[in-house]
């Protein structure tokens, strides 16, 4: 237990020492604007025997507010493929969905490496579902002037699932 708290101490002033509290004038005069990344997602539900795995692709809008704070809003298609039955023995039926998602998303080293949250909402489209869930999502990530790698956990309230999952995307501004 000791070594996990004095590992846990080191990544904080790790983390620490390499923050900036500092202003300078490129950082006052940073220019602000959008970005566009254009994604593919892939995921492994954690806690249903449900569904085996989910496809998916989504477009995320991202506004620079500084050189390391973007505020995000991202949707797409997710489809989360079937991989059992339910209490009474039915075949249960893919779900597809649409989430729209605001985010915030922070730069901690080297302007690459990101954490990111987002909160919104799943609307079910496919196979008879009407229902629509909120959901969350934090994550950390990887990007560059044009890709953009990370994985999240993605939690479904309404649809009974949730899910690790890994997004590539291409980004560019606008």
């Amino acid at each position: 237990m000791k070594k996990l708290q004095f590992i846990c101490l080191a990544a904080f002033a790790f983390f620490y020492s390499n923050a900036s509290f500092a202003q300078d004038n490129a950082a006052t005069n940073y220019d602000q604007g959008f970005r566009l990344g254009i994604g593919l997602n892939g995921g492994i539900p954690t806690d249903t025997d449900d569904y085996d795995f989910s496809l998916g692709g989504d477009v995320r809008l991202q506004y620079d507010l500084s050189k390391r704070t973007s505020l995000t809003l991202t949707t797409g298609f997710t489809n989360l493929f079937v991989g059992g039955k339910d209490e009474l023995g039915n075949n249960i039926k893919d779900l597809g969905f649409i989430p729209a998602k605001a985010g915030f998303k922070a730069f901690f080293w080297e302007d690459q490496f990101y954490v990111l949250g987002e909160v919104g909402a799943g609307f079910a489209v496919t196979n008879g579902y009407n229902d629509t869930t909120f959901l969350w999502a934090p994550g950390i990530g990887y990007a560059n002037k044009y890709i953009d790698v990370s994985v999240r956990y993605e939690d479904y309230d309404k649809f009974n699932t949730n899910q690790i999952a890994l997004r590539l995307a291409y980004g560019f501004d606008l």
